[in-house]
């Protein structure tokens, strides 16, 4: 693993955080640089928030002006996709000062407006593409110039398994980076993975948005309502996170649309639906039955349930589903209502994309489920 010098403020061990995307292709970079004067091992880089020393994978002269190398991504405690990813750039001294910054085969292309990148150019964001610029212009002879280009072979493969389609970042994925380090699980780059969704949105024009919590909410969404990919926002468990963002746009109504369980934990208030964090299910279900005129037998056999799928068949059985959903969708809306100064309605399905409330403004357009 590449040394790395820890800037005071994390107090973090190494197997805590790691680089970003955007200091492996500046260390990329500048080696590439530097290599077109022999074989280069590590490089020193200066990031906002201090020096990292990184060590470099491939370098080699390609001639007397241009060189190439890479440094990967090496792993530390966090689920990041983008752990071992190799960064390669090639870089060619110019007689024309200044330095540009290109992406290669493997970085997405802006496609959407609403981003930090203007449509048309490739996905480096602002912080990574200032620190690539202002390392090399350090060690450009004066009045030359560079061209710089970032790649990332194994990217268009990567990036499925990322946002960047849905948010119209196409062939690739993103340089990313505020810091020049990444700290292991760390929610806030998550959270701004999620918030460029509503960027694109209100960007196109969008007031009115369908949040859900993940793939299978988004592929309900698209089967029973008329709405345009753009509009249906993915919000992972970050569901309060994702609200007040959208306060602080011009987004004028939500719907909420989700599986019984993720939804119904929003109606006790819980805006972290992550699991570990908290979860409620069967409480929430054994209240609104018990208010919608079950018998204790029933509110017993919910409440030793083991999934939201058993609870909504009992309700189904005892033919009360409507009635007990419809409960819970409204005090979701008052809930929500209560936090942010937005319109929102809600549509809860099961599995099979079922609509369980009928309460609902939305107009459906289909109620069969999806397969």
């Amino acid at each position: 693993m590449e040394n790395r010098a820890i800037p005071d403020r994390y107090h973090l061990n190494e197997s805590e955080y790691g680089i970003t995307t955007g200091s492996a292709a500046t260390a990329a970079a500048l080696a590439a640089l530097l290599s077109i004067k022999g074989e280069v091992e590590t490089v020193n880089i200066e990031t906002p928030f201090g020096e990292l020393n990184i060590r470099v994978e491939v370098s080699k002269t390609l001639n007397t002006y241009s060189g190439r190398a890479s440094v990967i991504k090496y792993p530390y405690n966090d689920p990041d996709v983008t752990k071992n990813l190799e960064i390669f750039a090639d870089v060619i001294i110019t007689q024309t000062p200044g330095i540009t910054v290109k992406g290669g085969t493997g970085v997405g292309r802006v496609t959407k407006p609403g981003l930090q990148v203007p449509v048309g150019e490739a996905a480096i964001n602002p912080t990574p593409r200032e620190m690539i610029i202002s390392n090399l212009s350090k060690n450009i002879p004066d009045g030359m110039g560079a061209e710089v280009t970032i790649c990332v072979p194994a990217g268009e493969e990567l990036a499925k398994k990322t946002l960047n389609p849905r948010l119209g970042i196409l062939d690739g994925i993103s340089i990313l980076g505020t810091t020049g380090f990444a700290r292991s699980m760390n929610l806030k780059s998550y959270k701004t993975s999620y918030r460029c969704q509503i960027d694109v949105a209100v960007a196109e024009g969008y007031t009115d948005l369908v949040f859900v919590p993940g793939n299978i909410g988004e592929r309900i969404a698209k089967s029973i309502l008329k709405v345009h990919d753009d509009q249906v926002v993915q919000m992972g468990n970050f569901v309060g996170y994702m609200l007040n963002e959208a306060g602080k746009e011009d987004v004028k109504s939500i719907t909420l649309l989700g599986h019984a369980g993720k939804l119904i934990k929003i109606s006790a208030g819980i805006f972290n639906t992550k699991h570990s964090i908290a979860d409620g299910r069967r409480e929430i279900i054994a209240v609104h039955s018990a208010l919608s005129g079950a018998d204790k037998k029933l509110i017993t056999e919910i409440f030793k349930s083991n999934t939201t799928e058993e609870m909504i068949a009992l309700l189904e059985e005892h033919s009360i589903i409507q009635t007990v959903f419809n409960s819970i969708a409204e005090r979701i809306k008052i809930v929500c209502s209560e936090r942010f100064k937005i319109d929102f309605d809600v549509i809860i399905v099961n599995m099979k994309g079922d609509v369980l409330n009928n309460n609902h403004k939305t107009p459906i357009i289909s109620k069969k489920g999806i397969k």
